[in-house]
């Protein structure tokens, strides 16, 4: 007898479609806050000819084309259609990222050889503890609805909104110790730690790992390939 392979299913039609329109409205959101980030943190930072805040500014405009997108992606009514630019839509998260690395590795290399000192910019704090607050949220939201329906794009933009929470903290605290403390070496050295993980998600987008779309054939249980819910190893949805 042929011991029977237990069936992995994905979400009906009808779940997809509102997972999908789900993903629409964070993107959405996201694309919305990241333009009003961007102007913000280029404008303060130009004030107080921070680098720092220059370069946070920037990653919003990367955010944005990362958002964008996905949008771009989830715009098609057609699933199909959508799962046809799934790809294209990987590979323009993983240039993003690959960008936000070079800009920000060779930001921090120039703050530390000295590029002159930053004045203090208390609309900047702000904009940082804002998006402290806000961006961890919209980045689960996304990541979870992406895991359920099988988007590895949309997983990655999930991680490029993640991205931008570490370099809101790592803004926050140099703009903090560089107002009290007058220390402006604490943000380099932490932006070259942010440029590396840049580095890796741009490598994983790249490859097209993060998750594993959801499938109605037999799978079997536990193998060196699969796991419990049926995704190849190196997939994100198990995890």
């Amino acid at each position: 007898m042929t011991a029977e392979m237990p069936i992995a299913l994905g979400p009906s039609p009808a779940r997809r479609e509102a997972l999908a329109g789900r993903i629409r409205l964070l993107v959405a959101v996201t694309i919305t806050y990241n333009v009003i980030e961007a102007i913000v943190a280029i404008t303060a930072g130009t004030m107080a000819s921070s680098t720092a805040l220059i370069g946070f500014g920037l990653d919003s405009v990367i955010e944005v084309s990362s958002a964008a997108a996905v949008a771009w992606q989830f715009s098609a009514a057609d699933p199909a259609v959508r799962e046809a630019r799934e790809q294209r839509t990987l590979r323009i998260i993983s240039v993003s990222f690959f960008a936000l690395a070079a800009y920000v590795g060779v930001d921090a290399v120039r703050a530390l050889t000295g590029s002159g000192a930053a004045e203090r910019s208390i609309s900047g704090i702000v904009i940082a503890a804002l998006s402290l607050a806000i961006m961890p949220f919209l980045s689960a939201a996304q990541r979870r609805a992406g895991r359920e329906l099988g988007s590895a794009s949309a997983v990655a933009d999930s991680k490029q909104t993640l991205l931008c929470t570490y370099l809101s903290a790592v803004l926050l605290i140099g703009l903090v110790l560089n107002a009290t403390l007058g220390w402006s070496w604490a943000d380099p050295i932490a932006a070259l730690a942010i440029a590396a993980i840049a580095i890796k998600e741009g490598h994983d987008a790249w490859r097209g790992k993060g998750c594993c779309a959801p499938t109605a054939t037999a799978v079997p249980a536990v193998d060196a390939e699969t796991g419990a819910c049926g995704c190849h190893t190196g997939c994100d949805c198990c995890d």
